[in-house]
């Protein structure tokens, strides 16, 4: 569950609406009487051509009013195989991201959505692009026992995969504005829409756009729909600081960053810089394609099977392009020498949390292939047990040209205590393999094309439980000033990944309707 995937967690979301559109008028029957005979005969000679207009004068908004949404969420996790570190390190992280979303009824067909969301998070592992940051790793775990641990350390520069740095990749801000337009058809059985989309955070920036379609018939018991997106991201990239230090040094370990910096080797002995074994990265090219693109097109289909019963299927086909690999994160391999910056004597305990005070430079960046073809196929069932209790289910299969094929399974069983409380517990399984070019730490070899190791690519299964309450008035008696509250929801959920990876999110939502 990492935040970059948060954005995935990148997956297509499916909504199901159904129901009875009924219009109904007042009628003052005293100023209709007297009315009724001199219509009668006229009534009768046109009802064919008035059997359209009578339809749209009797037809349901599709959006009565105004309606806000503010949603807000707080989320933090815990792990041991941190990507920017190579697959060890902490992946300690937290996040508080806020969104509002205005739906705004332009006429009695088309409606008119604003969204804008901001996240703002504190990453441990981000923060070791720059280890040896001078007021984090390096600044805050000195040893100041005066005995001789330092004697492979005088340049007193340290960091350590397992302690957060301070420098400018420790914590950043993700935002995102979506606009979005959508219109009905006078019979309701056809609804169209386009959204555009923009994202930005410091090493990247999106724009989006897409449309859909859906189709409502058999007495609006089915419907079908098709949707497709497109988005264009353009990367500003980051990297490790030793391999970008080194390429602005001009591969000259005596110029820049590495000047004043001793390099220790697997033995923890001060190396000679100008000697044949020294510390150089694989690759002296890093990202030579700052595009990533992704395109999507989906089709879905739900049918009322009776009062009870509601099934829907999903196919989505995604296809991405560009540099997909993230320059932010580290590998090392099997291979090749391993060298260090740091204390000499925590080498042998790099992989343990108790590293205080060691850091491995990097042999490169992970490196993927520039395409990917994902496949997601899924299906949802909602069962109306009674008025209690709704049981509602999910699966997906996922398969990708990477080598990973995944299962999702979910279940939510709604529980209506009152006219007003529904509460919600949840449980989501899911289990994946591992992509072709996923390896732990140090486990990658230098003679691949590929290489990776973030965990989000590894073979692993996770179990999520969650617990909800949500308040709805249909009639919105609470009322702030022009705003009347609908509906309010509090969701609790913890993830626990077989990777050692912890995480827990609450999140608090309101929806309101503004007259």
């Amino acid at each position: 569950m990492n935040l970059s995937n948060k954005n995935y967690y990148l997956s297509t979301l499916f909504t199901i609406r159904f129901g009875n559109h009924i219009a109904k008028k007042k009628s003052n029957l005293s100023k209709i009487v007297p009315l009724i005979a001199s219509l009668f005969f006229f009534t009768i000679t046109f009802s064919q051509e008035q059997d359209n207009d009578d339809t749209k004068d009797y037809k349901k908004r599709v959006l009565e009013n105004i309606e806000i949404d503010f949603l807000t969420s707080y989320y933090t996790q815990d792990g041991d195989n941190a990507a920017v570190t190579g697959g060890i390190g902490t992946e300690e992280l937290t996040d508080l991201a806020s969104e509002i979303v205005i739906s705004i009824p332009m006429n009695d067909d088309d409606v008119l959505s604003i969204s804008a969301e901001i996240s703002t998070y504190t990453s441990a592992s981000s923060s070791n692009l720059d280890p040896f940051d001078s007021s984090g790793a390096s600044g805050g775990d000195d040893d100041d026992d005066d005995d001789d641990d330092d004697d492979g350390n005088s340049s007193g520069v340290t960091g350590s995969p397992w302690i957060e740095s301070s420098g400018d990749s420790r914590k950043d801000t993700w935002i995102n504005a979506n606009v979005g337009y959508s219109h009905s058809s006078d019979d309701r059985n056809k609804i169209w829409s386009a959204n555009l989309n923009f994202a930005n955070e410091y090493d990247y920036t999106s724009i989006g756009f897409g449309g859909s379609h859906s189709w409502l018939f058999n007495e609006k018991n089915s419907e079908f729909g098709i949707s497709g997106n497109a988005y264009f991201d353009t990367w500003n990239p980051k990297y490790p600081t030793e391999l970008d230090s080194y390429l602005e040094a001009n591969q000259n370990l005596f110029n820049g960053f590495f000047n004043a910096i001793e390099i220790l080797d697997q033995n923890g002995n001060i190396i000679d810089k100008s000697g044949a074994n020294v510390w150089r990265p694989l690759n002296t090219t890093l990202v030579d394609d700052t595009s990533r693109n992704t395109y999507s097109v989906s089709l879905s289909f739900s049918q009322i099977l009776n009062k009870n019963a509601q099934i829907s299927f999903f196919i989505d086909l995604v296809q991405q392009e560009g540099w997909l690999s993230s320059p932010l994160q580290r590998v090392y391999f099997k291979d090749r020498d391993n060298f260090y910056v740091g204390n000499a004597s925590s080498i042998s305990n790099y992989t343990s949390p108790n590293n205080r005070d060691v850091f491995q430079l990097a042999d490169d960046i992970e490196r993927l292939p520039s395409s990917r073809f994902k496949i997601p196929i899924g299906t949802r069932l909602s069962y109306y047990i009674n008025e209690i209790f709704v049981l509602r289910t999910y699966y997906r299969y996922y398969t990708d040209d990477w080598g990973i094929s995944a299962h999702t399974a979910e279940f939510e069983i709604p529980i209506k205590i009152t006219d007003k409380f529904t509460l919600y517990p949840s449980y989501r399984y899911y289990t994946q393999t591992a992509a072709d070019y996923f390896a732990p730490y140090e486990e990658n070899l230098s003679t691949q094309e590929f290489y990776t190791s973030d965990y989000d690519l590894s073979d692993f299964n996770a179990n999520q439980y969650g617990f909800g309450i949500k308040y709805t008035d249909i009639f919105t008696k609470i009322q702030f000033w022009k705003f009347k509250l609908k509906s309010a929801e509090l969701k609790y959920s913890h993830y626990d990944r077989s990777t050692g990876l912890t995480a827990d999110i609450i999140s608090l939502g309101f929806n309101y309707i503004f007259e």
